[in-house]
């Protein structure tokens, strides 16, 4: 299968809109406007989809398989000039990767835009895992869920007008470093920072969604996403309790994570918040899910309701919380 890129012209057009000098407003007041149903069981099956190619780490099979099914996806969802895939190597640990971001875009017409983003490959060592530490992981939480949550977003986007532009950005290479070794780690969001298709975007803000669909999840307010944007990140949070999902996203500070959040804060200067399943120990330092980096990230720990929630929350704050 080959990739059918989106000429730059086409994403100069695309993206000029989104370009603007101002700061990003984070007032929001319900609009009292008709916010369409986001449906669990459709992004449980967009998971279930991805998980099907094997690992999406770079250079393995499934990992091109996977960007040509999700660009298939969104081409049919936003129109075929709408959808860029960025592809870029790398070289690391002596291995020359092929890695592909993909970009999609809503609601073209509208210079105001937010931007809404997942990592799409997954570990491809799983060194939490005490029988199968170097196997490639499933998945389906760690790169799938945030995948398929956008996938049923950009369908609702498809089947309804969007009050405000909207950028879907899908990062490769998030989990590819190993442990500790952050500088490999949110290679394609570097990537994308330092190499923007348009110099100058400027969404008022993102949001990135990362292990959103595990059951038992907690969403704590990450630390990363008080310091860059903390209205936002009370304003999501609120929206989660006015719609009684606050046993989900609790109202506590969590943990400093280290994700691809931080990378476009910091290098691309555009205010982004992570919702991203996590907690924190006594002594500060942050606790993931336990099937985190292990093979029993798999299907048969996504929840529908958990997906339903983050759906729900993002749905709600961008057709009738963002003023226009």
């Amino acid at each position: 299968m080959r990739l059918y890129p989106v000429t730059l012209l086409l994403l100069a057009l695309l993206f000029f809109v989104s370009c603007s000098t101002e700061e990003p407003e984070f007032s929001f007041e319900d609009q009292d406007r008709e916010v369409p149903e986001f449906s669990s069981e459709r992004a449980y099956q967009f998971i279930e989809e991805q998980v099907a190619f094997g690992p999406r780490v770079p250079n393995m099979e499934g990992h091109v398989e996977t960007i040509n099914y999700l660009r298939d996806h969104f081409e049919e969802k936003a129109g075929s000039g709408n959808v860029f895939v960025q592809e870029f190597e790398q070289e690391v640990y002596g291995e020359t990767l092929t890695m592909f971001n993909l970009l999609a875009s809503f609601g073209t017409q509208h210079s105001d835009r937010i931007m809404l983003a997942a990592h799409w490959d997954t570990r491809p060592r799983g060194e939490e895992d005490p029988t199968n530490p170097d196997d490639p992981i499933p998945g389906a939480d760690d790169g799938g869920s945030g995948v398929g949550v956008l996938m049923e977003i950009a369908r609702v986007f498809a089947e309804n007008d969007v009050p405000i532009g909207v950028d879907i950005v899908l990062f490769d290479g998030e989990d590819y470093g190993e442990e500790g070794d952050l500088d490999n780690y949110f290679l394609g969001a570097r990537h994308w920072s330092n190499n923007p298709p348009v110099p100058g975007y400027s969404p008022r803000y993102g949001i990135l969604l990362d292990m959103v669909g595990g059951e038992d999840a907690i969403f704590a307010k990450e630390r990363y996403s008080l310091r860059y944007a903390s209205s936002l990140v009370d304003e999501v949070w609120n929206i989660a309790a006015d719609k009684g999902y606050g046993d989900l996203f609790v109202d506590e500070q969590g943990g400093y994570v280290s994700d691809d959040h931080v990378i476009v804060n910091q290098e691309a200067g555009i205010p982004m918040i992570n919702i991203i399943h996590h907690s924190v120990n006594e002594d500060g330092s942050v606790n993931f899910p336990p099937y985190w980096h292990t093979q029993n990230d798999n299907m048969d720990i996504i929840d529908t309701n958990t997906l339903q929630a983050v759906g729900d929350v993002v749905l709600e704050l961008i057709y009738n919380r963002i003023p226009r």
